[in-house]
């Protein structure tokens, strides 16, 4: 019987050989990327069963890879296997299309297992985070995010995206310190306290495309 195949993404050489060791002798590994950028051209090369993907990779995030191979349609299933203990982070993750949701601290069977789950057709949340990620979608929560304007929309991917105020400034024809107010009033309307939650909750209610 032929065994399942997995795709690695980790920015970290020394867990992608982990990984390899670890998941190697059940699965085959074809290929391991250390960053976003061609992991959506792998994933429709190879049909891996299983992408096996952290979130904080140089260049292309991983909710980005994920946010991509969606918007192309392009058939996956996808462990995201990460550090960060943020239920937004899971529920973003589960939104653009990924089966399951591990930490890093957890063990290699939580993981073997969660792979086997998602194999199956089902889908994997490690325990810590189960009850805060049940809780956030059954919420719900709108925070305002109805109300952008426009232009506000238009900074806002921008930000997404990794430019600074003063490259947003010159694409949107706006002073550096209009740009800074604008996403100021953004991130009091949605009430988060910094660029990655911005970025986060972005992605968590599709705020950008």
């Amino acid at each position: 019987m032929d065994r399942p195949r997995l795709l690695l993404v980790d920015d970290h050489e020394i867990i992608i050989e982990a990984l390899v060791r670890l998941l190697g002798r059940r699965y085959d590994i074809v290929g391991t990327l250390t960053d976003g950028r061609g992991v959506v051209e792998e994933v429709a090369r190879l049909s891996p069963d299983v992408l096996v993907l952290d979130l904080s990779i140089p260049h292309v995030s991983g909710l980005e890879v994920l946010q991509r191979l969606n918007a192309l349609k392009i058939p996956f299933k996808a462990v995201v296997l990460t550090m960060h203990a943020d239920p937004s982070l899971a529920v973003a993750s589960l939104k653009v299309g990924a089966s399951a949701f591990v930490l890093k601290e957890s063990s290699g069977r939580e993981l073997d297992e969660a792979l086997q789950l998602v194999i199956a057709g089902r889908t994997y949340l490690s325990p810590q985070i189960t009850k805060p990620v049940v809780m956030l979608m059954v919420q719900g929560v709108d925070r305002g995010a109805g109300a952008l304007t426009d232009r506000q929309l238009d900074v806002l991917r921008l930000v997404v995206r990794g430019q600074r105020a003063k490259e947003i400034a010159a694409s949107l024809s706006l002073t550096t310190r209009a740009v800074e107010a604008i996403k100021y009033r953004v991130m009091q309307q949605l009430q988060v306290r910094s660029t990655a939650e911005l970025v986060r909750f972005a992605y968590e209610h599709r705020l950008v495309s």
